[in-house]
């Protein structure tokens, strides 16, 4: 086999890649145990990082590998984030990294017909938390040779969203502490950025349209005929793009790269 043709077959084989130095990095990811959580988790791993995750799903947390830290935690709960943290520090020996990726949908509906409660826990869960372990991580990570936090929005934190106004209330929460904290902790050489994705493939966004699709009294073929009508690329974003973009953003390949809200989003022009 010539040269050329050696290469030709690592190309199309997938198995020349960028060297991201991530061996040995030591991780946090919040809601890490399914969905683009449990994509995150594994691509870390698969690099070579330490990881620590929790998630609410016990379930879920049991199937994850061994050398995985986890710890079952609602998000809500600030006390229990704080402890989740501080004991994850303690396990990994430091930290290096934290992945802000806890979320829910929220509610679907119209604003008048939006009980308080339940955009309180949105909020809640989708910002608060970033708030607090952030604010619990950062002293850690001013002793990294590497530190970075990404934190996970969405582009209804760009875009706005339509019926899920307490959701992209809360992303572009995301995005405006993002930018904050890149500021704030530029002088400690601490990277943050967002990670905005946009239709993402799975449970999460099958139930999100069928919500769309019942309070506009449409089918869900329909629903997601409309969402996809406002995307260049006109398929769902994977679990498995959105880690690729985190695990890059963690990596010393990314030291000038901070402030930033990335979209992975298929060019999606407005989520109607």
């Amino acid at each position: 086999m010539t040269q050329q043709a050696a290469l030709f077959q690592f190309l199309i084989e997938g198995r020349l890649c960028m060297n991201l130095s991530i061996e040995g990095v030591r991780v946090i990811v919040t809601a890490g145990a399914g969905g683009i959580g449990r994509a995150i988790v594994d691509s870390f791993r698969e690099a070579g990082a330490r990881v620590a995750t929790c998630d609410i799903d016990e379930a879920a947390l049991a199937a994850l590998p061994d050398d995985v830290i986890r710890q079952k935690v609602d998000v809500a709960d600030s006390k229990a984030l704080s402890q989740f943290v501080d004991t994850s520090v303690e396990q990994l020996g430091g930290l290096d990294c934290l992945v802000n990726n806890a979320g829910i949908a929220g509610p679907t509906g119209h604003i008048e017909d939006l009980e308080v409660e339940v955009i309180e826990q949105c909020l809640s869960i989708c910002l608060t938390s970033q708030f607090v372990t952030i604010g619990r991580a950062v002293p850690h990570l001013r002793r990294s040779k590497n530190p970075s936090i990404v934190n996970i929005s969405s582009l209804a934190g760009r875009l706005g969203f339509k019926l899920r106004s307490p959701y992209a209330a809360a992303k572009w929460g995301v995005i405006g502490l993002t930018k904050s904290m890149a500021i704030e902790l530029g002088p400690d050489k601490i990277r943050v950025n967002a990670v905005l994705p946009g239709i993402v493939s799975g449970d999460r966004q099958r139930r999100v349209l069928e919500a769309r699709a019942q309070a506009q009294g449409i089918s869900f073929e329909d629903a997601e005929r409309e969402a996809f009508s406002f995307t260049s690329i006109n398929d769902y974003v994977t679990p498995q793009q959105i880690a690729d973009q985190v695990v890059f953003l963690a990596s010393p390949r990314s030291s000038s790269v901070s402030g930033q809200s990335l979209s992975v989003c298929g060019d999606t022009g407005m989520l109607g």
